[in-house]
């Protein structure tokens, strides 16, 4: 790997460590602090992915537009100022549930700013033939900061509170816009003959769905992330409420769906070059709704424990066997002047899927019970398998 691609991912490390930190410290801030309901609690969970359902488009056309590394450090910087007036407000007696939602709101613009160009870049610092395995080390590190991350968060929350532990992520964002700032990494950039935005928009969509491999996967992609957020947002409730497992319990269980990622992304690799891009692809998707199986059945006893922690092992093992190579075959079919759409697009109707499926799964769990919302979660990640098992993805063995 190039020393760019070391420099890039080390801000990644940086930045995702902080990121873990704060999305404890805001739910506890906003329970312990703002006395929030929870049905604020849920509009507070789903304020940072509404931007990608509005705006992820035009973010695609705005990477395609210009450099992408002036982009990357300028949304690093933007992001820390917006995390540090969180304490700032506190400190002043002026922060509220409506400032805190807007404030995470507008964090979540700039951080689908950022996706779009951090997907982007990447085939500019490696070459085609190492993208899957860039993309497993980066994948490795995703995990490896939701294992450590909870951790450090519940210290920092305890010694110097939620609102200051904020600070940890914007210190963070700050050490990654630097970072980024020291690559010299050559970007041309070829504009388009006019700034027709209805065109530069439909370029982009075109190329996703209509392609005969892209369009499957994405469209798929989309399903995953909706029925993954229903059976994540019931899972909570169930695990802490309905069974009566302790905060750290419950902890332990997410820590290990990060295990399980560590170890999926260090195998992706092996698995890609025996397998192919596409049966590795459909794997992963079908891990998912089979690692969540034992959910619903799991009670308060040891054994409901265990049954819970082996199935967020199994779910963070197929994420990261599937997300590099699914990664790196969009990126290096795609060519460069439509990175940042087809990132974009894809990516931003995946976390608009979380911001219908996360109330969806509370209002089935509340109508049905938790285990009826999970189990309906289930089925529609199995749907997603099927369909992607019938598609052309699984005949993808390369990116020629």
């Amino acid at each position: 790997m190039t020393r760019a691609f070391a420099r890039f991912w080390a801000a990644d490390t940086v930045s995702l460590v902080g990121t873990h930190v704060t999305t404890i410290a805001l739910a506890v801030l906003a329970m312990d602090v703002l006395q929030a309901s929870t049905t604020e609690l849920g509009v507070l969970r789903a304020a940072p992915f509404v931007p990608y359902l509005l705006f992820g488009l035009l973010a695609g056309v705005l990477v395609d537009r210009y450099r992408r590394r002036p982009i990357l450090v300028g949304a690093d910087l933007a992001r820390a100022a917006v995390l540090g007036l969180i304490p700032t407000l506190h400190a002043v007696d002026a922060l509220t549930m409506p400032s805190l939602v807007a404030l995470v709101t507008v964090f979540g613009a700039l951080s689908l700013v950022y996706d779009a160009a951090h997907q982007s870049f990447l085939p500019k610092l490696v070459p085609a033939e190492q993208l899957t395995t860039a993309n497993a080390r980066m994948e490795q590190t995703r995990a490896t900061a939701q294992t450590v991350g909870p951790m450090v968060a519940g210290w920092l929350v305890k010694a110097v509170g939620a609102p200051f532990a904020i600070l940890v992520d914007a210190v963070s964002y700050v050490v990654s816009g630097l970072v980024l700032a020291t690559l010299r990494v050559p970007e041309k950039v070829n504009p388009p003959a006019s700034r027709d935005l209805k065109r530069e928009l439909r370029e982009g969509l075109t190329w996703v769905y209509r392609h005969p491999v892209l369009a499957p996967l994405a469209v798929t992609s989309h399903a995953w992330f909706l029925f993954n957020s229903i059976v994540t947002t019931v899972y909570l409730k169930f695990v802490f409420d309905d069974l009566g497992f302790d905060a750290f319990q419950l902890g332990l269980t997410l820590a290990l769906g990060g295990v399980g990622s560590v170890l999926g992304a260090s195998l992706s690799g092996r698995v890609t070059t025996r397998l192919g891009f596409g049966p590795v692809i459909v794997l992963g998707r079908w891990l998912t709704p089979l690692a969540y199986l034992p959910v619903p059945f799991a009670d308060s006893s040891t054994t409901g424990l265990v049954l819970l922690c082996a199935a967020q092992f199994g779910w963070g093992f197929g994420v990261g066997v599937d997300s590099p190579p699914e990664m790196g075959y969009r990126q290096a079919i795609t060519p460069d002047h439509l990175q940042g759409r087809m990132n974009a697009t894809i990516r931003s109707l995946n976390r608009g899927m979380i911001v219908l499926g996360a109330p969806l799964g509370g209002v089935l769990a509340d109508a049905a019970g938790s285990r009826t919302a999970i189990w309906a979660g289930i089925a529609g990640l199995a749907g997603q398998a099927v369909a992607i098992t019938r598609s052309p993805v699984r005949r993808v063995r390369e990116t020629r």
